[in-house]
């Protein structure tokens, strides 16, 4: 990397490729771009894994065993391989990951533009400016929790939290909790803060259903060995969908159990339709909660199927329990449709309502009017710009930590092409 001056006398550091976050994307994009001699830095705007350290709950553990988190050349290696990471374990291997291969990250930099120049791009940070031919994306998907405008109607006495702020039940107030959203977040903070003897009501709308074990394997070992998770986003019917879709209700903890609708039930929780408004204090919920879980209920059985197909044809059958299917979601013949927010009995609200990422710095016409950026595979709409990390990037396993290898190797390629031409 080497130093020059702008035409208002400012340092500007200088080198092939910018890469803006270490998070595990970023940090594979490093080992890639380190393979092919690509002269490259790294910018955090805090630590090396900084979501995981700054931005999770208490409890929270990863999706996928042990076993199946990998980066290029860096393995889980410890001694509970059918377990789930915590969020300071997920920052530790990463940590590792870093160091291992000494990755040239600038922590404690927080970008604060990204601009097209003559030459490629400036990358203007809070301790200095970049001059670069590219650039890699690799700040995350989850950078700001997505609340929707109903929010502004709730009651000052209503307390509103969102993941980013929650770190556990004992912050709450005391009585009632409202959750908004049923995807894995959801579902996980519904059962811990029911489980601390607050009534929790769960607002849930279109989701994945899926078992945690499925004939005898965890259901994501079927997701990886039947290449589901492997299939191309340009093989996807409809990506745009795909990309929205919600994460499937699933936890890690050390029995291994199911976390969908039916549990949440039997713990006490309160099932009701998606929040649909808020309306002269009360909270209005759509009707629909029958046909939402029967839709979750086809699917989840449709990918059963899949495996079972799969199974079947490459002769594993005999390796595996035999195949199963589980008891429907059971729905109340009613549901309530509206609950009062100013008479006390919901004291907080919990907006499990998704993330979107934040391009608020970024200087380059590639984000639509819904703040998606445009891309095809992580090539963004604009030459020598790329991104990783992002929801169906190129395959279906893109976002998780397993799943960014193949992705930055292709992306990177991409990239070394382009410098090349």
């Amino acid at each position: 990397m080497s130093p020059s001056r702008s035409s208002e006398g400012r340092a500007i550091d200088r080198t092939t490729t910018v890469v803006i976050g270490a998070g595990h994307a970023g940090l594979a994009a490093s080992h890639f771009l380190s393979a092919r001699a690509i002269d490259h830095v790294v910018l955090e705007r805090g630590e090396v894994a900084n979501s995981w350290r700054t931005e999770r709950w208490d409890s929270l553990r990863l999706l996928t065993p042990n076993w199946q988190s990998g980066l290029p050349g860096h393995h889980y290696g410890g001694p509970d391989p059918d377990g789930y990471m915590s969020a300071g374990e997920v920052a530790g291997f990463i940590d590792g990951f870093a160091a291992a291969t000494a990755a040239p990250v600038r922590t404690g930099t927080a970008v604060t533009s990204v601009r097209r120049a003559d030459d490629g791009y400036r990358v203007t940070t809070d301790r200095g400016e970049f001059a670069c031919r590219t650039v890699v994306l690799a700040s995350g998907a989850c950078n700001r929790p997505s609340v929707p405008a109903i929010a502004a109607g709730l009651p000052d006495s209503v307390t509103q939290v969102t993941p980013f702020d929650y770190r556990g039940p004992g912050q709450l107030p005391d009585g009632g909790v409202l959750v908004v959203g049923a995807s894995a977040t959801g579902v996980q903070l519904a059962a811990e803060i029911q489980r601390s003897g607050r009534q929790v009501t769960l607002s849930t709308g279109e989701h994945v259903r899926l078992p945690r074990l499925y004939r005898g394997r965890d259901v994501l070992w079927w997701m990886d060995a039947s290449g589901v998770w492997d299939q191309r986003y340009d093989e996807v019917p409809d990506l745009t969908r795909a990309r929205r879709l919600a994460s499937p209700q699933l936890v890690g903890t050390p029995d291994r159990g199911t976390l969908d609708l039916n549990a949440l039930t039997a713990l006490g929780v309160e099932v009701v339709g998606r929040a649909a408004a808020v309306r002269d204090g009360e909270a209005l919920f759509s009707g629909g909660l029958r046909n939402v879980v029967a839709l979750a209920d086809l699917k989840m059985d449709r990918l059963l199927g899949t495996f079972d197909e799969w199974a079947r044809v490459s002769g594993v059958d005999s390796d595996v329990t035999p195949s199963e299917r589980f008891d429907p979601t059971a729905v109340p013949a009613s549901t309530r449709l509206r609950v009062d927010l100013r008479g006390g009995e919901i004291r907080t609200v919990v907006w499990a309502t998704g993330f979107r990422p934040d391009y608020s710095w970024l200087d380059v016409p590639v984000v639509d009017g819904k703040g998606r950026l445009l891309h095809d595979g992580g090539v963004v709409d604009s030459p020598g710009l790329y991104a990783l990390g992002l929801p169906v990037l190129r395959r279906r396993k893109s976002t998780f930590l397993h799943g960014i290898e193949d992705d930055a190797r292709d992306v990177i390629d991409h990239l070394a092409g382009y410098l090349a031409g």
